[in-house]
């Protein structure tokens, strides 16, 4: 078996190293723009080259034999990378850019939910100019303002937040509406979790939900991020959760899947991320993605029990119903390392000293090495997993860990305590009253 990883980020690592972990000893290759140590470790070889340069992982993709693609992120799947990959004859993890479009196009995916009566859409509107734009905000009166294209998670803006009025909201609607069209809607109140799945086509497998913290600063403070750390809990549901709220979260999934194949006449393969909102009334979609989340992948990847490549084919051959998937009971908290001075000033290459992490899982992010060392980039460095049977013990793997990391780099403490997670009881204790 020879299976190419499309991407080099953190999520791509733990990918590569679950695959690497299974029993049919599959050889690895990679494409990757950047070189990620520890990917290019798992590999039997790589090709430096932007994941979104389809003619040149195409030929990489035939030069190597590969038998199944695995795409990590978002981008590829925007220009079409799957749809080349299978006409090339090779199997591939990740929609075709016809259904992945509910990533990549935030004002198509809420039409999508509303024409086909998809649960959880919030109140909306797509704007393309300035007047209308600016009224609908004054009529909703409290809103979330969303480009529709892909931002790296960190182009929504919400009021009461990082937006903080109705013209902060008005100004920062006019600057998007410069580049192209934009959703605006409701501010949905609550706490957001992550609901990823597997998706055959037809069939879907729910990993455990996560709860992913985008502010950069402990207490929820600062500017937006690719997301700072995540937990699981032991069970599928998170803390402050009931499970009916995941029972109503994963039946939207599955009503999006099955309307994906009605619009399109395309199956789904590959990776749902459902983001959600926990509200008063129930759960919402803030929206969808067509890939692992980061960090949520580190959560849940690393507990998966069934093995990695059998799953990946179960997904290609439509049999995943068929197969019976299977993680282990433990917590998990993962932290993320960045450089001093992230987002909006980070300190590049700066030199990140990985060891004796004890029990941690490690997954390197935005890296490079040169000279046998390890140096930062502008975003996220290095991803510390820790795996117990309690979120507390997980937290303290994982903080343990970070606190033996050497190098300019700051991460958020608070992530996985017990302070901050009463915190998000007590939210929606008071949002449900």
């Amino acid at each position: 078996m020879r299976i190419l990883i499309i991407g080099g980020g953190g999520r791509e690592h733990v990918i590569a190293a679950r695959i690497k972990s299974s029993k049919h000893n599959p050889s690895i290759y990679a494409v990757m723009a950047k070189k990620n140590p520890g990917i290019a470790a798992l590999c039997e070889d790589f090709l430096l080259e932007k994941e979104t340069d389809v003619e040149k992982v195409i030929g990489y993709a035939k030069f190597r034999n590969i038998d199944i693609a695995f795409v990590g992120p978002e981008a590829p799947l925007a220009v079409g990378i799957s749809d080349a990959l299978w006409e090339a004859g090779i199997s591939v993890i990740g929609p075709k850019k016809i259904c992945a479009i509910i990533e990549f196009d935030k004002a198509w995916a809420r039409n999508f939910m509303k024409k086909y009566g998809i649960e959880g859409c919030p109140t909306y509107k797509i704007f393309t100019e300035e007047g209308p734009a600016h009224a609908f905000i004054e009529k909703l009166g409290d809103v979330a303002v969303k480009p529709s294209g892909l931002t790296g998670g960190k182009g929504v803006k919400v009021m009461g937040d990082q937006l903080p009025d109705i013209e902060a909201a008005k100004v920062y609607t006019s600057l998007l509406l410069e580049k192209g069209s934009v959703v605006i809607e409701e501010r949905l109140i609550g706490e957001e979790f992550t609901l990823q799945a597997l998706v055959d086509g037809k069939s879907l497998v729910f990993f455990p939900a996560v709860q992913d913290h985008k502010r950069v600063y402990e207490g929820d403070l600062g500017p937006n991020t690719g997301g700072m750390g995540s937990y699981t809990d032991v069970k599928e549901i998170l803390p402050f959760m009931l499970s009916e709220d995941l029972e109503k979260a994963k039946q939207i999934m599955k009503s999006t899947v099955k309307a994906l194949y009605e619009e399109t006449k395309t199956e789904y393969m590959g990776i749902l991320y459902g983001q959600f909102i926990l509200t008063a009334s129930g759960p919402k979609v803030v929206e969808f993605n067509a890939r692992f989340g980061d960090p949520e992948a580190m959560n849940t990847i690393p507990i998966i029990e069934t093995d990695f490549v059998e799953i990946m084919l179960a997904v290609v051959k439509g049999t995943l119903g068929k197969l019976p998937v299977k993680f282990s009971r433990q917590a998990t908290v993962c932290k993320y390392a960045v450089p001093a001075g992230y987002p909006d000033n980070p300190e590049k290459d700066s030199e990140v000293i990985v060891e004796d992490l004890g029990e941690a899982l490690v997954y390197y992010a935005s890296v490079y090495e040169k000279g046998g060392k390890i140096y930062t980039t502008g975003s996220r460095a290095v991803a510390i997993v820790g795996c117990a049977e309690t979120i507390d013990a997980a937290e303290k793997i994982a903080q343990n860990a970070l606190e033996n990391i050497r190098g300019n780099l700051f991460f958020r403490r608070d992530i996985g305590t017990a302070a901050l997670i009463q915190k998000r009881i007590d939210h929606m204790k008071k949002l449900r009253s």
